[in-house]
Parts: structure tokens; sequence; C-alpha cells
């Protein structure tokens, strides 16, 4: 899930800078960057950590 969520980010600053290279249809391809980098950090907060698996299922 990690790989998903740097594609996720990456991808985000690569439309952050393509916006600026762009002719026309530069503020919605600036927005999804923006919207790409809070949908990386959106999955990367919520995902189920270890402590909580552990707190459910006890130890392995």
């Amino acid at each position: 899930m990690i790989i998903l969520y740097g594609i996720f980010f990456l991808f985000g600053f690569y439309l952050f800078g393509l916006a600026f290279t762009l002719e026309s249809w530069n503020g919605p391809v600036f927005v999804a960057g923006i919207l790409s980098v809070c949908i990386a950090f959106i999955l990367m907060v919520h995902r189920p950590s270890t402590a909580s698996y552990m707190d459910k299922n006890g130890p392995a």
C-alpha cells in the first residue's frame, strides 16, 4: 500500500509542475494535483496500524 501512497503523492507533484507549463486548463490540472496529494495523505493516515491490529487480535 505504501507504493500506492507514493504514486499518488509523486503524481500530485508532477501535476503541480505540469500546471504551470500549460496554456489552458492549468487551473483544473493544479487542483487535480492538490487532490492527488490530499488523497495520498488521507490514505496514509487512515490505514490500520499494527498497534490497533494487535489490540483487537492479541499478540501473534
